[in-house]
């Protein structure tokens, strides 16, 4: 079987710090050569991976402000698309554009729908000649052509579990309203427990107005982006990881990782959340800051240990790759691997 995985090319595969779709693409093309597949990784030529890599950007458009990030894109979807004659199957980790050009992909086409940014894009969707894996069952809408539901999953060798916890609480994600932050702090503090905060600012006015002013080195840290080795640290030495998500999220990578550290969940019942935490074992799901609250107060009675098998056995990138295996052999017909 010769796989083509189309990646993102914001940023490098795997990511330095932030980049979830890179995250999984990755992983994805370490599982999938490791099982013997024939993996072409179309990603940024400065992209670490066992699978064979090809590309023409030279690196991540958002870490060179030099570099316009549409016609980046552009052409690393022109590129790929040239040589899929050569593949069984092209793997599509980049969200709508392909889709735009589906008509000169010469393979069969799966495009992962790491989520909706909005509904304008939905017309490149519903008008390709795609087949379409959701990441949640949540996070599906009607009319696409979706063959399964594949949840992500993440190295839960390269997240050690840390039984003791201090104290302290985190929250992890984009600094942006939809990920609650602010909501977070609130949490915290009535919680009487310190926060840290990690992530990208994606939104300026957001983190300036709502988030900065709580920072105090003390009460609230914040550390900004954090690469996968200080991420796994931080996780693990948190008693809770504060997820009060103010939209509905497709997924969210940063719970199932800070499961894997051992650390539950308090996140709001929105999203895919429902489907990620199991209630009492690898955390709580609120839909209220008081609920929260005392999510928080009785947060040690829930196993850390138990919390990180349940993990392991459901969010393990093992299990994801062979979903993903499954899901080819049915598109191309090939013998079940």
């Amino acid at each position: 079987m010769r796989v083509a995985l189309l990646g993102p090319v914001a940023w490098r595969t795997p990511p330095h710090h932030y980049g979830p779709w890179e995250q999984v693409t990755g992983l994805l093309a370490e599982g999938l050569t490791t099982r013997g597949v024939d993996v072409t990784l179309f990603a940024t030529l400065d992209s670490v991976t066992s699978a064979a890599l090809d590309g023409v950007c030279p690196q991540g458009y958002d870490d060179d402000p030099s570099m316009d990030g549409r016609v980046w894109e552009a052409m690393h979807v022109s590129h790929a698309f040239a040589r899929s004659a050569e593949f069984d199957l092209v793997h599509n980790h980049l969200d709508w554009l392909p889709l735009a050009f589906a008509e000169h992909c010469r393979a069969p086409l799966l495009t992962t729908v790491h989520g909706f940014s909005g509904t304008g894009i939905l017309p490149a969707y519903s008008k390709a000649r795609s087949s379409y894996v959701s990441i949640s069952d949540s996070d599906r809408i009607a009319g696409l052509d979706y063959v399964a539901t594949v949840h992500h999953g993440v190295d839960v060798t390269g997240l050690p579990f840390t039984p003791v916890a201090g104290p302290g609480l985190v929250a992890f994600g984009r600094i942006h309203p939809d990920k609650g932050i602010h909501t977070a702090i609130e949490i915290a503090r009535l919680a009487g427990r310190p926060l840290t905060i990690c992530g990208i600012v994606q939104d300026e006015r957001y983190f300036r107005e709502r988030v900065a002013p709580h920072i105090d080195g003390e009460r609230v840290l914040f550390l900004g982006s954090v690469g996968p080795r200080r991420r796994a640290e931080i996780l693990g030495a948190s008693a809770a990881l504060l997820h009060p998500i103010a939209f509905d999220e497709p997924f969210g990578l940063s719970v199932v990782e800070s499961m894997a550290c051992g650390t539950p969940v308090v996140a709001y019942a929105r999203g895919s959340m429902p489907e990620v935490v199991d209630e009492r074992v690898t955390g709580s799901l609120v839909h209220t800051v008081e609920q929260a609250v005392d999510a928080v107060a009785g947060i040690g009675d829930i196993d850390r240990a138990g919390c990180r098998e349940r993990a392991r056995q459901r969010f393990d990138a093992d299990r994801m790759v062979t979903d993903y295996l499954a899901v080819y052999d049915d598109l191309i017909g090939s013998p079940r691997r």
